[in-house]
């Protein structure tokens, strides 16, 4: 049975560019319609394209990757996909950025042992930059409330009669439906900056 040559793109968001992906593919002569690309996060393998392929993979083809973080970046779930893809299905993998990931090579037990250890390192690696991308998000985040910047919409101003609203409701003079449509607010949002009024003013 001949063997068919694929290619595997990953790019995490639609504003990131896979040329350089696309090139390195391309150089190892495989054939465009055999290229699939996803663009979405690494974090598991729930993607539509990677599951095509998958489908399409049969025993003895070859599939290339630019790196392994290109498959994935779940750890657990890179070091699943590459026993279904070599042992399940008996695809080869070629990883362009890492030559000892080359599974047509070193068929006996050292060669086969080396791999699973630098596919294991570097699986463990791809997932813990991931965490620290995380990490960094959730500090920079952080840093940048501890200086007073706002996510999300910005809050609806208070109405300058807001305190005359507020006496008018509770002295039963206007029902809380006329309160939201003054303010613009839904209730949750009017209680919510009631509390913040009236702590203000302590």
């Amino acid at each position: 049975m001949a063997q068919n040559i694929y290619g595997y793109i990953r790019v995490s968001t639609r504003e990131q560019n896979e040329d350089r992906q696309i090139i390195a593919l391309r150089e190892m002569a495989i054939p465009a319609q055999n290229i699939y690309m996803d663009k979405q996060s690494g974090k598991d393998f729930n993607r539509p394209q990677y599951k095509r392929l998958l489908r399409r993979l049969k025993k003895d083809d070859l599939l290339y990757i630019k790196s392994i973080d290109r498959l994935g970046r779940n750890y657990e779930e890179i070091l699943q996909q590459w026993r279904i893809l070599t042992k399940e299905k008996g695809v080869d993998i070629v990883v362009l950025d890492m030559p000892l990931l080359d599974t047509r090579r070193g068929k006996d037990l050292m060669g086969t042992f080396l791999s699973d250890i630098v596919l294991q390192v570097l699986s463990f690696v791809a997932e813990n930059e991931r965490d620290s991308i995380r990490q960094r998000q959730a500090e920079g985040i952080a840093a940048a409330k501890a200086k007073g910047v706002r996510f999300g919409r910005p809050e609806i101003a208070l109405p300058e009669q807001f305190a005359g609203i507020v006496c008018a409701w509770e002295q039963g003079q206007i029902p809380l439906a006329e309160v939201t449509r003054r303010c613009r607010m839904s209730e949750a949002t009017f209680y919510r900056r009631l509390r913040e009024y009236r702590l203000s003013r302590q």
